[in-house]
């Protein structure tokens, strides 16, 4: 048997893979996490009395355009990097987009009010447990998507894990909104990002050994 007999041979009775399996399957992984991040949320911490009112003000969906834009970059960079053919992180140079329009904003709540109000700005009320509060809302997602690569084939594992914490993060800072009763931009762009970071922080660290194949 040559080499090219051998191939078919192999390849015979295996059958296609479905088109977008990757993206569902991480969909469900992201999903199943969520459920849970958001369960914990209702238990732990409550959902925030006044968000019938906050979602009908601008601060809410600034929060939520951040998060989600960066959580939907970074999912797309997962799913690519769920490939063993990928070696680059995609979507991600599209994050500086709501990063850098979430400075914009930050800069022009600032102006509006006089610099001895900015610290208040910055620290709100709950600096010190924010960041810290959306890494562990990350977890359950995280594991949703350590879930979803059980079946997948990534071959740049730290790579790979910094984006499943990062879409981790990004998501469970998302689900935190609902709870979350802080308005300046500058708070949202400084301890929801460190939150963010530190669960892509997690995720590089663990991804080459959960993710090993």
């Amino acid at each position: 048997m040559n080499t090219d007999q051998l191939i078919d041979a192999l390849a015979r009775e295996v059958t296609p893979v479905p088109r977008h399996a990757v993206g569902r399957r991480l969909a469900i992984g992201l999903a199943a996490g969520g459920v849970i991040t958001l369960a914990l949320i209702a238990w732990l911490l409550g959902f925030n009395p006044q968000l019938g009112a906050a979602i009908r003000h601008y601060s809410f969906w600034m929060k939520w355009g951040y998060t989600v834009s960066l959580g939907i970059c970074a999912a797309l960079a997962t799913a690519r990097l769920a490939r063993p053919d990928s070696g680059r992180f995609g979507w991600l140079w599209l994050m500086a987009i709501p990063v850098l329009s979430l400075v914009a904003i930050g800069l022009f709540e600032m102006s509006r009010v006089p610099p001895a109000q900015w610290l208040a700005m910055w620290l709100g009320q709950s600096w010190s447990v924010c960041s810290s509060i959306v890494f562990l809302l990350s977890v359950p997602i995280f594991g949703g998507l350590l879930w979803s690569f059980r079946r997948l084939a990534p071959t740049r594992l730290r790579a790979a894990g910094a984006t499943a914490g990062l879409t981790a993060g990004s998501w469970g800072a998302t689900l935190y909104c609902l709870h979350c009763p802080e308005v300046s931009a500058i708070f949202v762009l400084t301890w929801y990002t460190l939150g963010i970071g530190l669960a892509a922080l997690a995720g590089a660290i663990l991804g080459p050994r959960l993710l090993r194949w």
